[in-house]
């Protein structure tokens, strides 16, 4: 298990991009995947976008051709580029790790508000 931290949440307007950041503790080259997970208010947890340590990615109907989801191993780092925002986007945003079915550990989150 890793400590995972993310970070470049903000304010953004209806078309702008941000970019988030999950720093983690540790090596992230032999984690089995790792994701990106929101939820706004009064809403059920969603995944966003997920990438396996062979760099397959899968993402979120609602978030398909805007949002890329990589990883620089060397610097331990998750990003989740986030392009053409939508006000719907703006959710609390969680850095996740799966090692296995049973052994996974979530960020505290950072907000991303967008507002048109």
């Amino acid at each position: 298990q890793v400590q995972l931290v993310e970070s470049g949440g903000g304010l953004v307007q209806a078309g702008g991009s941000l970019r988030l950041s999950c720093a983690a503790s540790g090596s992230i080259f032999n984690i089995n995947a790792m994701a990106w997970y929101r939820q706004a208010p009064g809403k059920q947890r969603e995944l966003v976008a997920n990438i396996t340590r062979g760099d397959s990615t899968d993402y979120a109907d609602s978030v398909k051709g805007r949002f890329t989801i990589s990883r620089d191993n060397a610097k331990n780092t998750v990003y989740l580029q986030m392009n053409s925002l939508k006000p719907e986007d703006t959710a609390v945003y969680y850095c996740y790790a799966r090692y296995s079915v049973t052994r996974s550990n979530w960020g505290q989150g950072t907000q991303v508000t967008v507002f048109s």
